[in-house]
């Protein structure tokens, strides 16, 4: 049974980097999950689920014009292992008077196709005959979610970081008319390069356990996924970080094993089948198109999406595109732990 807040490596990760870098306790944001569902989804695969559940929740109200029509809605999009919860990690941006300000903004999380909560492997019960699917499959199913669903024409704007800012790059070259703005955060418009190789191999990793039996397996393959998270893991920091986290060797090797068995909240096809929907997503010849004013946001020492070769690129491909960036030990995890870094420049860009 799937439980509402089952977060996976990125929160696991984050969690624990909190412990070293911020005093305190997270402000809470308090989110119901709700579902919708669609009947008959066609993915571009050309495979038709019967019945696709997408879990999302709400923050702030809906307001209306004199038509009846909701005219500040916005959707954020969650990251690799994350799901409708995962907001609540952009508390420094996200609550009343703060730049995503839930007093004027109704705000959308949807739970990511493939992702547990909404249909996936583990979720649906298909396991590996869950059919292929894309990143524009989960933006097509978010689309329907907020125009059919929730009975909205028009958004104020989209949002998300990591695999969220894909779909949020993915939301705006696919329905180009269907937003004002979009804050892609600490990504990329292309899925390329070293990305490839860091999840291919936790792909193999996970494949390669005798327990995974081809996706059909009775119990999780346990060691394949320690192992795959493990690895993962050394890319999330700065390579600084580690040095200043970890006193010792024996320190930064009892961290990686901690991590590893981070995964064991996590389903092996789950994280597979998400990883195969990264490799086809590429949106470097579609951003000449995008008409919604859009913030890139970056983070100057992100391992996984460095500013020369990924967000600097994407920012230059989008017409009119601003972009802000900011260091952070963190690396890549900076984008949430301190993305107070970009609290102004979100502030100004939505005023």
């Amino acid at each position: 049974m799937h439980k509402p807040e089952r977060w996976g490596l990125l929160t696991f990760t984050i969690l624990f980097l909190l412990t070293s870098l911020t005093p305190g306790v997270m402000a809470e944001i308090e989110l119901t999950p709700e579902y919708f569902i669609v009947k008959d989804f066609k993915l571009k695969s050309g495979a038709v689920l019967e019945e696709l559940r997408v879990e999302y929740a709400t923050l702030g109200q809906p307001q209306k014009d004199s038509a009846g029509n909701i005219v500040n809605g916005v959707v954020f999009c969650h990251g690799y292992s994350g799901n409708y919860a995962q907001i609540k990690l952009l508390k420094d941006v996200v609550g009343p008077g703060l730049p995503f300000d839930t007093a004027k903004y109704y705000i959308i999380c949807p739970t990511a196709l493939g992702s547990p909560g909404s249909s996936s492997p583990s979720v649906t019960g298909l396991g590996p005959d869950f059919p292929p699917f894309t990143v524009a499959d989960m933006v097509t199913s978010q689309y329907l979610l907020v125009t059919e669903g929730l009975q909205i024409k028009h958004l104020q704007g989209v949002a998300g970081a990591s695999m969220g800012g894909m779909q949020t790059l993915q939301w705006i070259t696919q329905y180009p008319d269907f937003m004002d703005w979009a804050i892609p955060i600490a990504t990329s418009h292309e899925f390329r390069g070293r990305n490839v190789g860091i999840f291919g191999l936790m792909t193999a990793a996970i494949k390669s356990d005798p327990a995974y039996m081809e996706g059909r397996y009775k119990e999780q393959p346990k060691k394949g996924m320690e192992l795959a998270f493990m690895g993962v893991y050394l890319w999330h920091f700065t390579p600084s970080y580690y040095k200043v986290k970890y006193k010792t060797n024996e320190e930064l090797l009892q961290g990686l094993k901690d991590v590893g068995l981070g995964s064991a909240t996590m389903d092996a096809n789950d994280i597979v089948w998400r990883n195969e929907a990264m490799m086809s997503y590429d949106l470097k010849d579609a951003l000449a198109k995008v008409k919604a004013r859009t913030l890139i946001i970056g983070v100057n020492t992100d391992e996984l999406f460095p500013p020369e070769v990924e967000f600097e690129v994407t920012a230059k491909l989008i017409p009119g595109a601003e972009l802000f960036a900011y260091d952070s030990v963190a690396g890549h995890l900076g984008c949430t732990v301190e993305i107070k870094n970009a609290r102004e420049a979100i502030a100004d860009f939505l005023k």
